[in-house]
């Protein structure tokens, strides 16, 4: 664009800054007095920072560790400790019997599950009823029904180590009220965080673990279950070994 263009413009004169000034310098570097200043405000903050978050955790576990079954239920129906909220329609608690011996506990709660703020409640929850008739038991008899993480993980994946770590005071909790003699676990995802181990369903079953001082046996997830018929009979000899559990318990304590 030549001079005269500029001009009607209303550009000209133009203003050229000389080298050297103010703005045609680059930004120096900070300097080393600054840098230690800095450092040291971060050694400072941070651990202050981690003590708060500690304090608050603490506080919360401790909250939840002496609540009864009505403070527990309220606070998981307002928990927003995960992600996990923002998605959920409802929460699942857990349902059954408050003082059972037998407690059940799967990883997460389906679609279903999350509409109706109850655990098992489709066609893994209808196969899991039918085991339980087949030992004579039933979901307010005897039997309480949980899970790891009380909101349902998008698409059905499995629940996040966060998000289980973030429930696992609830589940604590349930555990503390109910006492229960047994605690069946229902998949991998729920052995293994009871159990802190990595390692397959195969490997754990048939075997008596142990949470919390309570003797632990671990089966097939009902879902797992309606996609592969051929374990059905792995999960029944999973059951009759825990009820042969419970019936130990009770004749040694006769004796």
């Amino acid at each position: 664009m030549d001079a005269n263009r500029l001009k009607e413009l209303g550009l000209l004169p133009l203003w050229r800054l000389k080298s050297g000034t103010a703005l045609d310098r680059q930004p120096s570097a900070p300097s080393v007095e600054s840098s230690s200043i800095e450092s040291s405000l971060i050694q400072q903050i941070v651990p202050e920072a981690q003590e708060v978050i500690l304090s608050a955790a603490s506080d919360r576990d401790t909250t939840i560790a002496h609540a009864d079954w009505e403070q527990l239920e309220q606070m998981v129906s307002v928990c927003t400790a995960c992600q996990l909220c923002q998605t959920r329609r409802k929460t699942v608690f857990g349902v059954g019997d408050k003082q059972a011996d037998w407690l059940f506990i799967g990883e997460g709660p389906g679609a279903r599950e999350d509409t109706l703020g109850e655990p098992f409640v489709g066609q893994a929850g209808k196969l899991l009823d039918s085991m339980l008739q087949a030992l004579k038991l039933g979901r307010n008899q005897n039997v309480y029904i949980a899970n790891i993480v009380k909101c349902r993980p998008p698409n059905n994946r499995n629940p996040q180590d966060i998000e289980a770590q973030q429930c696992r005071p609830y589940l604590l909790r349930q555990i503390a009220l109910i006492q229960p003699k047994l605690i069946v676990t229902l998949g991998k995802v729920a052995a293994q965080n009871l159990l802190g181990s990595g390692d397959s369903i195969a490997s754990l079953r048939g075997k008596l673990h142990e949470f919390a001082g309570i003797p632990l046996i671990v089966t097939y997830h009902p879902a797992y279950l309606l996609r592969s018929l051929t374990d059905k009979a792995k999960a029944w000899e999973d059951l009759c070994f825990a009820r042969e559990t419970i019936l130990m318990q009770q004749r040694k304590a006769q004796q």
